[in-house]
């Protein structure tokens, strides 16, 4: 290949040769090639023994990452403050979500706090502590402690309830002045001085111990029990006047494993609709060319592909988390679209030549349009493992080598099937039976045997089969209206609305992961979310103020900076600061209440015991080491935090005034997560861009060695995820680790389409721009709407399950899919018609078809063909040559020069003969 004089073809010209030879030697020896691959798929399928040692909590291993300011801010935590949760339980300690199980009690009339109910909340609290599991596996043994012996109450009002000294004037949020209730009682109705009047619901919270890895292992099994029992003892107690909605720590990762359990049918359904599709696409209304085994093995291939995959993934231990059960579904979809490439491309083969020259020009064809669309495909989500998502990452582990297998698999597999059916249309053998069938029609025939026993035309001007219909619409029809002046016009007025359109979209893209919407719909962990938004969400968690270095807090100085540092945390709207908890206001107040001076290093230090004889709990909100404060923290209250938005804005905030402060600290609670999680899906979401983008123009530069058809794929790339991520906020869609895969699939599938369609445009032998288009189209256009159709069939069984997961996948790969195939079939086309290069000019050395009418000593001479760039050239001589002869024979001149051209591989070939004698 050349282009301007420079030969570019580096990968492109030994990759069709190696796609030739390969082709030779399948039609040689097809069953080779088919039966190495079922026997490694049915080798590989051992691995899904491994399936269920293999899986990870998605959430559990999610966050916080190795490294990560939540991370190190957790461990400082842990260091010196830990938790006690085997002698006296402070629920405002915890520094992770914890071992639980919680309950929320909703009134059916206005009022909770009747006697009427509290015979009903006492079976029901008696109904959860008598679980158990087996003789040693009970409530009693595993719950957390207060006073080292007795079990945390559910409850701060329990207590009271069941010791029959619960009074009508408990206040709120703070009961006694040293006891929140602002996650315990929700719906409330105050009356003068804060006191309850009505409440409409209470949570009860069981916690359990995690001191060894056996406690834990032993609170998941009794809080799997109480998911599944749980319900039925609910219909044993009958329980009249109160409605209850239940919860776990491990209730959404128990969900989602369950969600991956149920999506496992429909990728049966899916691989019939798929093969139905497939077959339907591939029909022929003729007997000996008809693609059904074809098409039905052409979906069977990437089928053996994901079966060899997973199962060697398995072996080696990879990672197996929900999201990759996303993987065969789309990996199915996108799997045939080599298929209907290779397809296409064997139909353009000329019908007399051999088996093997035939598979030889259908892989040389196919060979550039394969290879880059699968080679982009896999590196982008292989690009994909440097996310700190472990969900991300194994979604992307085994969907990028799925992808390599079904490539692996459609060039031999595939091409295996394609070479016997091959035989048997050189045979002209029935596609059915495998009989042989007459080729002309003869009298006497009937309707009936013409239709099911007649068989082997085609179209005898070109030597090729007869095209599909909608091929013919692409040539005829379609191409000519998209290269009409008017319409171009019209696309790119459309187009920059569709940017447009997404630009704003864009800015209104909402971050975070939501946790709120990964239930499904109506199950018993949405209706807790519902009710805990509804009853409970005014007051938020509490927040740790945490110094983290020795200071001398005795000194009025630093009292008057931390002092400075609370306030302003208290001013912010995100917090109460009727609610704040400070152990140093409260020793100062004591101090002078007491007369004790504290304005010395020892003074401070020897009267600490004061506040705790008082207070107890402020001991453990001080890290103290001899005569040192090595560490020291504080609570503030948040209100108002509801859903994913408020978590992360009164995170920032936080965060952001507590770094402005002269003290060293931070400001901590477990919910701060989700800005690590938004601030690691930008991170991820840019570094995959950037790195993808110069990873494609690579590539692209490397296989279709033209910049500017380069560029323009590039292009595609950038327009499709601005029009993704945009459409993403109108469809409610928020940017989180879901959707991170999404856009990972989005970089390497918006270069399928747009590719084919570039390269096959600069690489047609037409002289016009407008003629290169509408060919481009005419080869192309029918394959990438089946490879389209494919894709979206392939993922829309997922549209049915009620998982947000899957939900979210199929929602965006349809917006991919349908983003790719406009700038496939319209805006790119359109675009190569506006900016266009050059066309290239081909030199390639293929072997001519064997031509039984010409002369002995022409074809003698033919046979010592040698490249030579092309000088002069006739249209009007034999089918295959052309030959420049002078107008007048001469003795002079008594050698005719003639060149065999030819269309093959996506490569126009010209070979100069050497000069022969001319005949007289």
């Amino acid at each position: 290949m050349k282009m301007n004089g420079c030969n570019t073809d580096c990968l492109e010209k030994p990759l069709s040769r190696g796609f030739g030879s390969l082709g030779r030697l399948i039609a040689r020896y097809p069953w080779w090639f088919i039966v190495v691959p079922v026997v490694l798929s049915i080798g590989s399928g051992v691995g899904f023994c491994f399936l269920e040692q293999r899986q990870i909590m998605m959430f559990e291993n999610e966050f916080p990452s190795p490294g990560s300011l939540l991370k190190r801010e957790g461990d400082f935590i842990r260091t010196h403050f830990p938790m006690n949760n085997t002698e006296h339980l402070s629920t405002r300690q915890l520094y992770n979500e914890g071992s639980f199980a919680s309950i929320i009690i909703v009134s059916l009339s206005q009022n909770l706090l009747n006697k009427s109910k509290y015979e009903e909340l006492q079976r029901l609290d008696a109904a959860v502590r008598s679980l158990s599991l087996g003789s040693e596996i009970h409530f009693q043994s595993l719950c957390a402690l207060i006073n080292g012996s007795t079990c945390f109450s559910a409850n701060p009002l329990l207590d009271l309830i069941q010791n029959g000294t619960i009074r009508t004037n408990i206040t709120y949020p703070m009961f006694q002045n040293r006891v929140f209730l602002g996650k315990y009682i929700g719906g409330v109705t105050l009356g003068p001085d804060n006191t309850v009047l009505r409440a409409q619901a209470l949570r009860f919270v069981y916690y359990l111990r995690e001191d060894t890895e056996q406690q834990l292992v032993n609170n998941t099994k009794w809080l799997n029990n109480f998911i599944a029992s749980f319900p039925q003892h609910l219909q044993m107690l009958q329980l009249k006047s109160v409605q209850v909605y239940y919860y776990t720590s491990v209730s959404l990762q128990k969900q989602l494993e369950e969600d991956a359990k149920r999506a496992m049918p429909f990728f049966s359904v899916t691989f019939i609709v798929t093969i139905l599709f497939s077959v339907l696409s591939c029909v022929r209304c003729h007997n000996v060319r008809n693609k059904i085994w074809v098409a039905l093995f052409g979906v069977i291939s990437p089928g053996l592909a994901i079966l060899t995959s997973f199962g060697l993934l398995l072996m080696c231990g990879a990672p197996f988390a929900i999201t990759a059960v996303n993987a065969p579904f789309l990996i199915l979809g996108a799997g045939v679209d080599n298929m209907f490439i290779i397809i296409s491309c064997w139909q353009q083969t000329k019908m007399r030549a051999t088996l093997e020259e035939r598979m030889a020009e259908t892989y040389q064809e196919a060979a550039v349009s394969i290879t880059i669309t699968t080679l982009t495909d896999v590196l982008a989500f292989y690009i994909g493992i440097m996310t700190h998502f472990p969900s991300v990452q194994s979604f992307c582990i085994y969907a990028g080598t799925a992808l390599v297998f079904c490539y692996v698999y459609c060039i031999t597999f595939f091409g295996a099937v394609l070479a016997l059916n091959g035989k048997l249309e050189n045979d002209n053998r029935h596609w059915f039976i495998c009989v042989k069938v007459n080729d002309t029609e003869e009298s006497g025939q009937n309707t009936m045997y013409q239709m099911c026993c007649l068989g082997g035309s085609f179209e005898t001007s070109e030597g090729i089969e007869i095209e599909h219909p909608v091929t013919v619409f692409f040539h005829k029809y379609y191409g000519v209206f998209l290269t009409n002046q008017w319409t171009k016009l019209l696309t790119v007025v459309v187009y920059l609305g569709y940017l447009a359109i997404s630009i704003y979209g864009c800015f209104k893209l909402q971050g975070g992961v939501d946790i709120q919407k990964f239930p499904n719909d109506n199950s018993y962990l949405s209706q807790y979310y519902t009710n805990e938004a509804l009853y409970f969400a005014g007051y938020g968690p509490r927040v740790m103020v945490v110094v983290t270095s020795e200071i001398a807090y005795w000194e009025p100085q630093t009292s008057k900076e931390i002092e400075s540092c609370m306030q302003k945390l208290e001013n912010n709207s995100y917090v109460d600061k009727k609610f704040t908890e400070s152990w140093l206001r409260t020793y100062e107040h004591m101090s002078k209440a007491l007369n004790v001076s504290i304005i010395t290093k020892d003074g401070f230090m020897n009267n600490l015991d004061i506040i705790f004889a008082y207070f107890a709990e402020f001991k453990q909100d001080i890290d103290k080491e001899g005569n040192k404060i090595k560490a020291s923290r504080f609570f503030v209250q948040t209100i108002n935090v509801v859903g994913a938005i408020d978590e992360r804005n009164m995170a920032t905030q936080l965060r952001g005034i507590a770094a402005s402060c002269n003290i060293p600290l931070f400001v901590y609670h477990p919910i701060f997560i989700c800005l690590d999680r938004y601030a690691l899906i930008i991170q991820s979401a840019v570094q995959n861009m950037i790195v993808a983008f110069v990873v494609m123009l690579v590539v692209s530069l490397l296989f279709i060695p033209n910049p500017l058809c380069s560029l323009w794929v590039t292009f595609a790339i950038a327009s499709i995820i601005v029009g993704v991520a945009g459409f993403m906020a109108f469809w409610r869609v928020n940017l989180d680790s879901i959707s991170l895969i999404t856009l990972v699939i989005c970089i390497g599938f918006s270069v399928d389409f747009s590719s084919h369609i570039a390269y096959a445009c600069f690489s047609s032998k037409k002289e016009k721009t407008e003629e290169r288009v509408i060919d481009a189209l005419h080869v192309l256009g029918y394959p990438i709407v089946q490879g389209a159709l494919s894709t979206i069939l392939g993922v829309v069984a997922l549209s049915v399950a009620e998982s947000y997961i899957f939900k979210t996948f199929f929602k965006l790969t349809c917006l991919v899919i349908a983003f790719g195939v406009l700038h496939g079939l319209v805006f790119i086309p359109v675009f190569l018609t506006i900016i266009a290069c050059p066309r290239w000019s081909h030199v390639s050395k293929v072997k001519p078809l064997k031509i039984s009418h010409q002369p002995a000593n022409i074809m003698t001479e033919l046979e010592r063909q040698r490249e030579n760039p092309i000088r002069s050239v006739q249209k009007d001589n034999l089918s295959g040559y052309s030959c420049s002869m002078p107008d007048v024979l001469s003795t002079s001149i008594p050698f005719t020069t003639c060149y065999y051209m030819g269309w093959k591989a996506g490569v126009f070939s010209i070979f100069h003969s050497e000069k022969f004698p001319q005949e007289k």
